[in-house]
């Protein structure tokens, strides 16, 4: 189903360098996965409608919730670098 030249087009593709070994056994690991993929195909899936996951999941994040923090000489005081109330950080933008 693939061949020994486009495994090498995707190898190339991707920037690998593949050993001669590595190239045949890809060669036929890919073709088992492409002839799987085949086999699917032929299935009926009119019936099923799409999903985006096999099974339901949904997200148990709490909310966000605003609150104010009344130690911020304790947030202040841990930062590596400070300047008055602020936080000194590298600057990473514009020039020198």
């Amino acid at each position: 189903m693939i061949d020994l030249e486009q495994v090498r087009k995707v190898a190339k593709l991707a920037r690998l360098e593949l050993s001669d070994v590595e190239e045949q056994q890809f060669t036929s690991q890919l073709s088992s996965i492409l002839e799987y993929v085949q086999q699917l195909d032929e299935l009926d899936t009119e019936s099923v409608p799409p999903t985006t996951r096999a099974i339901e999941v949904s997200n148990i994040t709490r909310p966000d919730q605003l609150e104010t923090f009344t130690e911020r000489e304790a947030i202040l005081d841990s930062a590596p670098d400070r300047e008055g109330d602020f936080f000194k950080v590298p600057k990473i933008l514009g020039g020198e």
